[in-house]
């Protein structure tokens, strides 16, 4: 399970398992990555059930 994260100048995946960390990440700067990751953090609970509901149909 993971989640992109789309910013101005770039993007980011983060995994959400076993537990949310930096796949990857093109363009974004390291204050961009770690405010997306706590965003990701922040939000955990709704992108999981949002994945679920996209990937169950």
């Amino acid at each position: 399970m993971h989640v992109h994260v789309q910013g101005q100048n770039g993007e980011a995946k983060f995994w959400l398992e076993p537990t949310i960390e930096l796949a990857l990440s093109d363009g974004l700067t390291r204050i961009e990555i770690s405010t997306a990751q706590r965003l990701v953090q922040e939000h955990e609970d709704d992108i999981r059930n949002a994945w679920r509901r996209h990937f169950a149909s």
